[in-house]
């Protein structure tokens, strides 16, 4: 009779310990789909038959099961399950329960550590063009008579340009004061692996001579996002394009809802 009992006790537990699992499961797949609460209450009740598994696999639960296996084993069975029961108190075992099924739930449920190009798809909430200045962005250079001298890519926003080129249309462009101030950034672009990557050509390098000419070319680019290091321009495209990204070394007062600012392309993206 005490063999019984202790087989319907163990069923009782196990449904119960499904119920538990499965309104933790459904409530945590309707917050992420609140329109499908169908959808999670049986998704939730498969997930918690797999995870009772688990928790009769742990530790905690073997550790039960041993102390049911002694108690049957002595002299006397009926008084000794009934003495162990009565010695933990119900609302005891109720708060181990949840306490078990809520850990192994949010474990399920952690989310991974995002990758850099899920963070710039997320970033650029999924716009599919963007335009981006060359100096103080890209370059090292912050004004076009460095670029006389020389051309420098900044090593740190490599990674960044080829996550962006991955599912963006991106076009660069800079003012520039002659022919060789533009072949010099090209050669700097080329030798920095920007367009061996696939996503970026050399024909989507602009150059003009005024920072109107960079302006009018936005405009006609129409792109998602501008990222640009000069106020005036961001100021002047704020109610043309639908996002921008002001680089600039301070932290620069934000000028209209949809103009979000960082100290350089990269940190505005994480990755350093």
């Amino acid at each position: 009779m005490a063999t019984g009992g202790n087989g319907d006790t163990s069923k009782q537990e196990l449904i119960h310990l499904i119920k538990r699992f499965g309104a933790y499961v459904t409530f945590k797949i309707s917050n992420f789909f609140p329109d499908i609460r169908s959808f999670g209450a049986v998704a939730g009740l498969a997930v918690a038959i797999v995870f009772t598994w688990r928790l009769l696999r742990s530790p905690s639960g073997t550790q039960r099961r041993q102390q049911k296996r002694q108690g049957a084993s002595s002299s006397n069975p009926g008084v000794a399950t009934h003495s162990n029961l009565a010695a933990v108190p119900s609302n005891a075992c109720s708060s181990s329960d949840d306490s078990r099924a809520q850990n192994v739930v949010d474990e399920f449920f952690q989310p991974d550590k995002p990758t850099l190009g899920q963070i710039v798809r997320q970033k650029l909430s999924e716009g599919r063009k963007v335009t981006c200045r060359l100096l103080g962005v890209i370059l090292e250079e912050s004004i076009p008579e460095e670029l006389q001298n020389q051309a420098t890519v900044k090593s740190s926003v490599l990674e960044v340009l080829l996550e962006i080129t991955k599912f963006c249309d991106l076009y660069l462009m800079e003012r520039v004061l002659d022919d060789e101030s533009e072949k010099r950034v090209l050669v700097a672009l080329e030798e920095a692996g920007i367009f061996t990557s696939g996503g970026l050509v050399k024909d989507k390098v602009l150059f003009c001579s005024t920072e109107n000419g960079r302006s009018s070319f936005v405009r006609q680019l129409e792109p998602d996002w501008h990222i640009d290091s000069n106020p005036e321009i961001v100021s002047q495209l704020a109610r043309f394009i639908k996002y921008q990204l002001h680089v600039a070394p301070y932290k620069a007062e934000r000028t209209a809802a949809n103009v979000f600012s960082a100290p350089s392309l990269e940190q505005f993206f994480g990755s350093i």
